[in-house]
């Protein structure tokens, strides 16, 4: 499932890049690339973040099942599983403004 998962990142990536307009000059290649390198960065970042926040919900609804005064104490670790998609945009604004 992996595997797929990067082919497919790797081919929606070059296939942006094949089908973007054709222009002289390498400031708007470069262009292209910050715009597909800030895709990229929050696509993982949300993806990874879902994965986490799914495992850890399920986790901490089990737990809770068995003992309902945990909630207090797994909700924070859902919140930092969550900051993960925090990150990638955040780097993907430092890449297309800085």
């Amino acid at each position: 499932m992996r595997k797929l998962l990067s082919l497919l990142i790797f081919l929606v990536g070059f296939a942006a890049i094949g089908w973007a307009e054709q222009t002289t000059g390498t400031q708007s290649s470069y262009v292209y690339w910050r715009w597909i390198s800030a895709a990229v960065a929050v696509g993982i970042a949300c993806i990874g973040g879902g994965i986490a926040v799914g495992q850890i919900g399920a986790a901490a609804m089990g737990a809770m099942s068995e003992n309902p005064e945990l909630s207090g104490k797994a909700l924070p670790y859902v919140g930092l599983a969550e900051g993960i998609c925090l990150w990638g945009f955040l780097v993907a604004l430092l890449i297309l403004f800085i």
